[in-house]
């Protein structure tokens, strides 16, 4: 684990670069007024949080991305903190809030506001760039295509890879999007979970891989000072999205990706609540199995307050990431 103190040492710096432009990033939204729509659906404790600037998502990526940037371009003078595999992943958290972005403000100053985009553009331009991703993952950086659990083997997808890579990273993007509707809570998750890949990705001899996901670290910290509760910040789909497809990515890229819904169980079981209430919805006439989905919601109806709920979930994530990291290496 020699990468560690680099690793630590780029988290600390994306945290601080997060920082020194994060309030200055905060007025300038509110002087926009780029605030948050609140769903009059949903719990009445959230109508206090109604235009609360979002679009935060680019206090992380930005950071991320300028502090990569500077890294790789130091192999011109034959120093080298990063390769080329992290483009990749960065590229995919650019991309994916720039789409986040689109939606963030179709939804606050567009002709759909209130709403964002058609959730139907929205999907496919999920599928297209994560097909794209697959491709690359498969065909240019020729990454491991599965471990399998408990053997150790390296398995290879063939033709399949591709359908399944796409599946994951738009499944992880939508995931941590749904997770995201409680103050500091999608950024502490995908903090965690990119802890656990980044480990991983160190234990695999993958530096530049782990060396990425810790400096992703950092700046979600640095974004979550704003975004605690009550929150002055909300990172929006440009952060959610682009959080989600990234981890998707990044697991991937180690091959481990089986272990994904261990490491990230809390957007899991968020997605599924979402299933699982719209199905029994249908199947019932109108019937409920959650008092609201995402699940957040139902226990925050159950009486939960908002710090409670983050905490707890945070917790089950924090237990659940190193449960993770225990089977790959057990």
């Amino acid at each position: 684990m020699q990468e560690t103190p680099l690793a630590l040492a780029l988290t600390t710096l994306s945290f601080m670069m997060a920082m020194i432009w994060g309030g200055p990033l905060v007025r300038l939204l509110r002087h926009l007024r780029i605030g948050k729509m609140i769903r009059v659906e949903g719990p009445e404790s959230h109508i206090v949080k109604m235009g609360t600037p979002t679009m935060g998502g680019w206090m992380i990526i930005l950071p991320v991305a300028m502090l990569t940037i500077l890294l790789n371009a130091a192999k011109l003078f034959g120093i080298e903190y990063l390769g080329p595999s992290i483009l990749l992943p960065l590229v995919v958290l650019i991309a994916y809030g720039m789409l986040g972005a689109i939606d963030d403000w179709e939804g606050i100053r567009g002709s759909r506001r209130g709403l964002g985009m058609r959730a139907r553009t929205k999907f496919a331009l999920q599928v297209i760039l994560a097909i794209a991703i697959a491709f690359v993952l498969r065909d240019v950086l020729i990454v491991p295509q599965m471990f399998w659990p408990g053997v150790g083997g390296l398995v290879k997808l063939g033709i399949w890879y591709i359908p399944i890579a796409a599946f994951i990273i738009v499944a992880s993007c939508n995931a941590i999007n749904i997770t995201d509707g409680l103050d500091g809570l999608a950024g502490l998750i995908a903090a965690t979970a990119y802890v656990a890949f980044g480990i991983i990705a160190l234990l695999q001899d993958q530096p530049y891989v782990g060396r990425f996901c810790f400096t992703l670290v950092g700046a979600i910290f640095g974004f979550l000072w704003f975004n605690v509760h009550p929150a002055e910040l909300f990172m929006g789909d440009t952060g959610s999205l682009a959080l989600g497809a990234t981890l998707g990515t990044v697991a991937l890229m180690t091959g481990q990706w089986l272990y994904l819904p261990i490491i990230a169980i809390i957007p899991l079981s968020e997605t599924l609540s979402v299933i699982l209430q719209v199905a029994y919805f249908k199947m019932t006439n109108g019937k409920r199995l959650f008092k609201m989905a995402p699940l957040h919601h139902h226990f925050e109806l159950l009486g939960w307050s908002e710090t409670q709920v983050v905490q707890r979930f945070w917790l089950v994530t924090l237990l659940f990431a190193m449960l993770g990291i225990g089977l790959i290496f057990a």
